[in-house]
């Protein structure tokens, strides 16, 4: 895999206030360049929501209302994660969950394309059996002792989730391969469906 191929890339990780649709009460994004995580340039902000988080959604990533009683709010901080975001493919695990929160708080937001490492796993693992990032974790042997934070807090999942995507992106030759078997079907970046050739194409 040559990494001097890949987009900008940032490794998102959303966590909510547990209400459905959920508000956002945490945001993170890690760089990906040149085949490592950038943590230097990761960013992470806590959020206001304007419904209370749920002791359920406590219990999982441990941000509490009184954690979050003086942060911003989206009104406050969504232009300048819209600018930070706009234009770079995003990879999430379970992508399709960050990216639909993200998409609900930014109507107008155009990713290049979506990594789901959830989907990617599949493709490469077909037969382990459990797809969380705890479990490909523990499955690929990755580090995390230097990771900062704590397990469900956007920050360290980002950062895991980048890990997993680097790990998992071992077993591609190209960028193109890992697109193929990462972006799931209608989501920004899928590859287009093959066409007929032009001598199989009917008038039906």
């Amino acid at each position: 895999m040559d990494y001097g191929t890949w987009p900008r890339l940032l490794v998102v990780d959303v966590e909510g206030n547990g209400a459905q649709p959920p508000d956002l009460v945490e945001i993170a994004a890690i760089p990906v360049e040149t085949g490592s995580p950038v943590p230097a340039s990761a960013r992470s902000i806590l959020l206001r929501p304007p419904h209370p988080i749920t002791p359920f959604a406590t219990r999982v990533h441990r941000i509490t209302n009184q954690d979050v009683a003086t942060a911003p709010t989206w009104e406050q901080v969504g232009d300048r994660v819209h600018a930070d975001l706009e234009g770079a493919w995003i990879a999430a695990h379970a992508a399709h969950v960050d990216y639909g929160v993200l998409l609900r708080h930014m109507p107008t937001w155009q990713p290049a394309g979506v990594l789901d490492t959830l989907r990617l796993a599949r493709a490469t693992y077909p037969k382990a059996g459990k797809y969380s990032l705890d479990a490909l974790i523990e499955l690929t042997g990755i580090d995390l002792a230097a990771v900062p934070g704590q397990r469900h807090r956007a920050g360290f999942d980002a950062h895991a989730t980048a890990l997993l995507l680097l790990d998992l992106a071992t077993h591609y030759d190209t960028w193109d391969a890992l697109v193929a078997a990462a972006v799931p079907p209608g989501m920004p970046g899928a590859p287009l469906p093959a066409t007929p050739d032009s001598e199989e194409q009917t008038l039906w």
